[in-house]
């Protein structure tokens, strides 16, 4: 019988390879290359015990263990730092990684309506869903072995092999518990939105449970999955079962998965619809209305996070003297101008960050178009009274609203937490003016999608490549020695770096004219394109 349901199962998960040849390696990639150049910068940075010592005294902080975790900080060894500072960071991302493939070929397949084209060949009832685990435990085993085997590959003396296997592992384990979180969620929801959501919003409550319990109560760590990411201690004790742990979890999670699939309808969800009201809104009959309605619940949990992420980042501010003072390295990063303090000095590249992480929820909202017209959705809305420029002048509004309120939120959540911790706080408006200085290259990087989806549609993915090497030559160029032509290929590289540099209007006033005519383009190549359908 369970042949039967799951037969073809691996046919699909060939497919769903196929599908995903681009973005699974792509992920692979990214992921391995920073888990393998952290501790390549850290051992740079610190290449004497009594620094990583100095180290270990600036991360014993409730604010840093909130943040990371707790670690060995008194054998605070390159492996002890990486593991520290890294694994549980890290292994957020893999679970994203996980989250987002999961949705995709499981409940958005099923939303598209390609699912039903899939059980009408000789395929099991829980063929799709297995394959879709199948491929994500292979990918997340693929991760751990590179990983692992990559870390001891460069040598560092307290970098072992078991230390560099059980890292890899802890990665691999988490990214398979939330393949299971994931799979779950895509039988409770009806949507790939709601399956997506809820299951972000579970990693992101793991998260804060672990913090809360690492800071006040150590056995509330153990209710969240990204509590035992910290107890593995990688390269200090080495313990292996916390990794056991995830595995047996993830095999429950998966026979879950599966029992709820068997016993549902499909296109149905567990979790009840919400009735809509009888007559729509004046609001929701407008594009912009809709637009928004589909984005909402994303907006908010963006903005939650990024100014959550704003006070994580102000929390450590009472110690950032001590933290950079001494280090050469470190100061090198740093925009080093005589008359500023070290904190001062830091503002600017911490900016640099904040800003692109504020990016994301604006192109998203952007290219939300783009999706929409991908699954034909938007036939429907141009065969009524609604024009080309009006729908996306709806998304293009949505964006820059939202982009604006992304960077005030992560400037606000900053200021109120250093505001908090440090003995002489920084004055608001300095705070909220360098990071609203980086306002009109995020409209450079809003208009180039906005080109990208009138004129090139096929590479509108480009995006995220772009805003990726915004991000490699800005935040590491200063670590790497990059000449400063490769960080001005960037709209980020034009901005003055406030408070320590003087403010310049006039790359502000340039970049803020490319937007606009990159979205004049793009409207009018939209305008005139074909739509998909």
């Amino acid at each position: 019988m369970w042949a039967a349901i799951s037969k073809n199962t691996l046919a699909l998960s060939k497919l769903i390879i196929r599908l995903d040849r681009i973005r699974i390696p792509l992920w692979l990639i990214g992921i391995v290359f920073f888990t393998i150049m952290v501790p390549i910068a850290f051992d740079d940075m610190y290449s004497s015990q009594k620094e990583r010592d100095v180290m270990a005294e600036t991360m014993e902080n409730p604010a840093m263990t909130a943040m990371v975790g707790p670690g060995n900080l008194e054998n605070y060894t390159i492996g002890a730092m990486t593991s520290h500072q890294m694994l549980l960071l890290t292994a957020v991302i893999v679970g994203l990684m996980s989250i987002l493939l999961v949705t995709r070929h499981t409940r958005a397949t099923e939303e598209d309506g390609r699912i039903e084209m899939i059980r009408s060949l000789p395929v099991g009832r829980l063929a799709n869903v297995n394959a879709t685990l199948l491929v994500l435990v292979v990918i997340n085993i693929l991760l751990a072995l590179i990983s692992g085997l990559g870390l001891y590959a460069l040598g560092i003396e307290s970098m072992d092999l078991e230390g560099s296997l059980l890292y890899g592992a802890t990665l691999g384990a988490t990214g398979i518990v939330f393949t299971g979180i994931t799979a779950i969620f895509a039988q409770l929801s009806e949507s790939s939105r709601g399956a997506t959501g809820f299951s972000i919003a579970i990693l992101l409550i793991a998260y804060l449970v672990r913090a809360i319990g690492d800071v006040s109560n150590e056995t509330l760590s153990w209710f969240s999955p990204l509590g035992w990411v910290s107890q593995t201690e990688a390269y200090s004790t080495n313990n292996w079962w916390p990794v056991g742990l995830m595995i047996g979890v993830s095999i429950i999670l998966f026979i879950l998965a599966n029992y709820l699939n068997a016993i549902r309808d499909l296109g149905a969800g567990f979790f009840p619809s919400k009735p809509g009201k009888k007559h729509a809104s004046i609001f929701l009959k407008s594009p912009i209305g809709l637009a928004l309605r589909l984005q909402r619940t994303g907006m908010i949990a963006w903005a939650i996070g990024l100014f959550i992420l704003g006070i994580s980042y102000g929390s450590v501010f009472g110690d950032l003297e001590s933290f950079f003072e001494g280090n050469d390295v470190l100061e090198q990063l740093l925009a080093e101008k005589e008359g500023y303090s070290l904190t001062e000095q830091f503002i600017p590249m911490l900016m640099i960050v904040l800003s692109l992480l504020a990016t994301v929820p604006p192109l998203m909202a952007m290219l939300k178009l783009k999706g929409e017209e991908g699954k034909n959705r938007l036939e429907h809305l141009f065969a009524r009274a609604v024009s080309r420029n009006k729908m996306m002048g709806s998304y293009l509004i949505i964006a820059i609203i939202n982009g604006f309120m992304m960077l005030s939120l992560t400037a606000i959540g900053l200021f109120a937490a250093a505001n908090a911790v440090m003995d002489e706080s920084f004055n608001f408006g300095m705070i909220y003016g360098a990071a609203m200085v980086y306002y009109p290259a995020m409209l450079v990087m809003i208009g180039l999608a906005v080109f990208l989806i009138g004129v090139l549609p096929k590479v509108t993915s480009f995006i995220w490549a772009y805003l990726t090497y915004s991000f490699l030559v800005l935040y590491l160029g200063g670590l790497f020695d990059f000449p400063e032509w490769v960080g001005k290929l960037s709209p980020f590289g034009y901005i003055p770096q406030l408070p320590v540099e003087e403010m310049q209007w006039l790359p502000l006033v340039i970049l803020t004219v490319i937007a606009f005519v990159l979205m004049i383009v793009g409207m009018v190549g939209y305008n005139k394109r074909d739509i998909d359908g």
